[in-house]
C-alpha cells in the first residue's frame, strides 16, 4: 500500500499522490506515480501521469496532457489540448496551448509561450519573451529567447536565436535560416553554399515548377545576403 505523506491524499480517479493545498477537479486524472502539489490547479479533463510531478502555482487544464518524467512549475500554464512529456519542463510564467507539445529533454520558462501545433523537442529552450506558434518546431540545440518569434512552418533545429530567424513561406515549402549558415525547406537541411549550388536539382527532384525552383533560387540568393 503506497504511503500517504501528512497533508497530502490519494487523488480517486488515477490514484495518485496530491497534496490538500492543490486545488483539483475530481475529472482529473493523477495516475499512480504522478504528483501534484503546492498551490497548484488542476482542471477539467486534464490529466497528469506517468512519473510526471505538477507543482508551484502551475496551472494545467481543458484536455492538456502532462506525463512521463516531464515537470510542470512556478506560475506555468498549460492549457488546451498541448501535451508535455519526456523530461520536458515548464516554468516561469511559461503558458503552453492550443495542440502545442513540448517533449524531450526541452525547456519552456520565463514568458514564453508555445502554441498551436507548435512543437518544442530535443534540448531545445526557448525563453525570456519568445514565442513559437503554428506548425513551428523547434529542436536540436537552438536557443530561442529574447523577443524572438518562430512561426508558421518554420524550422530552427541549432544555434541561439535573440531575434526571429528569418523565415519565408515559399509557394510550396517555407524557407528557414535553421541554424547559421543553413537553410530549411521542407524536409532538406543544407549550408547556403549547397543550396546555391544543387537547388535546382533538389527541385526537380521534388517536383518543382521550372518557375517555382527559379523562385526559390531568388530566395535563397536572399537567404546567403541577408540571413545568419
Amino acid at each position: 500500500m503506497k504511503e500517504i505523506p501528512e497533508g497530502y491524499h490519494i487523488h480517486k480517479n488515477g490514484g495518485g499522490l496530491v497534496q490538500d493545498t492543490v486545488k483539483i477537479d475530481e475529472t482529473v486524472y493523477v495516475g499512480p506515480n504522478a504528483q501534484v502539489s503546492g498551490d497548484a490547479r488542476v482542471y477539467g479533463n486534464a490529466q497528469v501521469s506517468g512519473d510526471a510531478w505538477v507543482y508551484g502555482n502551475a496551472q494545467v487544464s481543458g484536455d492538456a496532457r502532462v506525463y512521463g518524467n516531464a515537470r510542470v512549475s512556478g506560475d506555468a500554464q498549460v492549457s488546451g489540448d498541448a501535451r508535455v512529456y519526456g523530461n520536458a519542463r515548464v516554468y516561469g510564467n511559461a503558458r503552453v496551448y492550443g495542440n502545442a507539445q513540448v517533449s524531450g529533454d526541452a525547456r519552456v520558462y520565463g514568458n514564453a509561450q508555445v502554441s498551436g501545433d507548435a512543437w518544442v523537442f530535443g534540448n531545445a529552450r526557448v525563453y525570456g519573451n519568445a514565442q513559437v506558434s503554428g506548425d513551428a518546431w523547434v529542436y536540436g540545440d537552438a536557443w530561442v529567447y529574447g523577443n524572438a518569434r518562430v512561426y508558421g512552418n518554420a524550422r530552427v533545429s541549432g544555434d541561439a536565436w535573440v531575434s526571429s530567424p528569418l523565415y519565408i513561406q515559399g509557394t510550396k515549402h517555407a524557407l528557414t535560416n535553421s541554424k547559421y549558415g543553413h537553410i530549411a525547406i521542407g524536409c532538406h537541411e543544407h549550408t547556403f553554399a549547397y543550396w546555391q549550388e544543387h537547388y535546382k536539382a533538389i527541385g526537380h527532384a521534388e517536383g518543382y515548377t521550372k518557375e517555382e525552383i527559379e523562385q526559390y533560387g531568388l530566395f535563397i540568393q536572399m537567404f546567403a545576403k541577408i540571413g545568419k
